[in-house]
């Protein structure tokens, strides 16, 4: 009856963990085996068969048949044998195995309480394993969750009997979390620790954004639009480069939706994230002159092997080209893997003057490299600094010491320069204060008080 009894309670307590059960006929194994250990202090000759559609198990002991016992849990007499069934006892040698059904009476009542304790346990281990399996097998989707503790560096998310974690470099840092949200982000990682499972789910990665515009655009779904790079700065602007893989498809319409509804969820989701949607082109000057949206360069200076562009555009829309905190050029040359340096046109221009400047026009400039370098076709700053260090060297005439000298004297020109334009800058911005009335005249003050 205790059997049944025993087995009956576990199984429920199973089926509510969604344990399978073959795992659960392994546990109750691992269990009653435990259950030996503790009682008689090994467990190793010993089995246990659990029969779950029955209710039953059995406990079976394999001895050793001696003449004297020095174990008793592991050794027994053919005396002993004889009083449990006389017919075995004389078919049986020393030196022989016996078996021997162990009745699980034996434990008494406390047998209920230490099964408990053992079987939640494993129950746990077990139900750790399948999170691990599952969430394993789902790196890169998107889930929903609920919000369940909120920490200094981590935000605890609760899916069903699993625990999610989202590290602070994951979170939008404009975004706050309070304990009940729902919450979408996508799973970054799954690891197996001592503790359990550590899964990582993250809202500012790359694959967040294109796992959002997956589920809103289902051309993007089904292969017809493709996005072949994506550059963020979470919670605040976000670049995307899409191509169309049919050409009667236009990727940017069929990204933005009817009225934009289609952006405009991922826009909400993301906490207002400004995302910029780029139409692909194989040609770099176009790719890039996109990517800069929404100021548009005046020039672009492109070297396609070193992956370099100066973009050129109008001093007024410079700020806008930078962006808050270099926020636009960044991203544009995230997603388009140039490295951009963007200016106004007067600064490039002063810049160009600067660059074509003569070595032997420069003051503080050691008079003996002069004639080797030109000897070498290297007049000005800009050949200079668009020169190799190491070839420089090689040339007759040149050393490290007087090649160093050169840089100097180029660094001090070019700062000198800078300062210069700067000054000049402070006295246009005066004049216009003046003029716009933002600086006031003491003395004329004074006269009309």
């Amino acid at each position: 009856m205790v059997n049944r009894e025993l087995i009956e309670v576990f199984s429920e307590i199973a089926r509510e963990k969604n344990v399978e059960r073959s795992e659960l006929g392994s546990i109750l194994e691992g269990l009653f085996l435990h259950l030996v250990e503790r009682e008689r202090g090994d467990s190793s000759n010993c089995s246990v068969i659990v029969n779950l559609d029955k209710g039953e198990f059995e406990i079976y002991v394999e001895k050793t048949i001696v003449d004297d016992v020095e174990d008793p849990v592991m050794e027994i007499t053919l005396e002993e044998i004889s009083q449990v069934d006389t017919e075995m006892a004389n078919d049986l040698e020393i030196g022989d195995t016996y078996v021997e059904i162990i009745d699980p009476m034996i434990f008494g009542r406390r047998m209920i309480h230490m099964a408990k304790q053992f079987f939640s346990q494993r129950l746990q281990d077990v139900e750790k394993k399948y999170i691990y399996e599952d969430y394993a097998n789902r790196v890169g989707e998107i889930v929903i969750g609920t919000v369940h503790q909120v920490q200094r560096d981590n935000v605890f998310v609760n899916i069903d009997h699993a625990e999610l974690r989202m590290p602070r470099k994951e979170q939008i840092k404009s975004e706050r979390y309070r304990r009940g949200d729902s919450m979408r982000a996508v799973i970054k990682s799954v690891e197996i620790t001592s503790r359990g499972p550590d899964i990582v789910i993250s809202r500012s990665d790359n694959h967040f954004l294109y796992k959002m515009f997956e589920m809103e655009v289902p051309e993007i779904e089904d292969n017809v639009i493709e996005i072949s790079s994506i550059a963020r700065n979470p919670g605040e602007r976000a670049k995307i480069i899409v191509r169309s893989n049919d050409r009667r498809i236009d990727p940017v319409g069929a990204c933005v939706g009817m009225r934009g509804s289609r952006i405009q969820a991922i826009v909400r989701e993301l906490n207002n994230e400004k995302i910029d949607i780029v139409n692909h082109s194989e040609q770099s000057e176009i790719l890039i002159s996109r990517a800069l949206s929404p100021a548009k360069p005046l020039d672009l200076y492109i070297d396609d092997d070193r992956k370099y562009c100066i973009a050129i555009f109008d001093d007024d829309d410079l700020e806008l080209a930078i962006g808050r905190g270099g926020v636009n050029v960044n991203l544009a040359s995230n997603v388009t893997e140039y490295r951009i340096d963007a200016f106004g046109k007067k600064e490039y221009e002063k810049k160009q003057i600067e660059q074509e400047t003569l070595l032997s026009e420069i003051k503080n400039m050691p008079k003996r490299p002069i004639k080797p370098l030109e000897e070498n076709d290297i007049k000005t700053v800009s050949d200079l600094l668009n020169s190799d260090e190491e070839k420089l060297i090689e040339i007759k005439g040149i050393t490290e010491t007087s090649l160093e000298k050169v840089y100097d004297a180029v660094q001090i020109f070019v700062e000198e320069n800078q300062a210069k334009e700067l000054s000049e800058d402070d006295v246009v911005g005066d004049t216009e204060e003046s003029t716009t009335g933002k600086v006031s005249n003491p003395e004329l003050e004074k006269a009309e008080s």
